[in-house]
């Protein structure tokens, strides 16, 4: 396994956000394995599982967002083995959300499982959530 080629991958995943935050969801189409079990977890909706699925998902997505970029993508850990990869970021960007006028910052934490298939790393797993502000541990504890 050639680390160049996770890589390469990371980045291809890093020019997906920077399309779908102009409202195109074709990176992460391409990006995501073919197979039937791929799945994808985002803020508008519940998990999305097989293909057909999580690219009506990453449309969906995608339509809430116009006119944006990506400005960062902060690596936290990488974890990887010859089959899987696993990727947690933070990744950071802008753009115009629902009908808003104004570019807003966006801040997600995000992992990415990648698989090793034909010799090239896929997307099999994509789960991504806003990052809000920081609350008290009691109040994220259910009783």
């Amino acid at each position: 396994m050639a680390t160049t080629d996770l890589e390469r991958a990371m980045e291809r995943s890093h020019d997906a956000l920077a399309l779908i935050l102009k409202g195109d969801s074709t990176g992460y189409k391409a990006l995501f394995s073919q197979r039937e079990d791929i799945t994808l977890g985002n803020p508008f909706g519940p998990y999305a599982r097989g293909r057909k699925k999580v690219e009506a998902t990453l449309d969906g997505a995608a339509s809430h967002y116009r006119d944006g970029q990506t400005t960062a993508a902060d690596l936290i850990a990488t974890y990887v083995s010859t089959e899987l990869a696993c990727v947690v970021e933070v990744e950071h960007g802008r753009a115009k959300v629902g009908g808003g006028a104004e570019l807003v910052p966006i801040a997600a934490r995000v992992t990415s499982l990648f698989r090793r298939e034909q010799g090239e790393w896929r997307l099999v797993h994509r789960h991504a959530d806003p990052i809000t502000t920081p609350r008290p541990a009691e109040s994220v504890i259910r009783k």
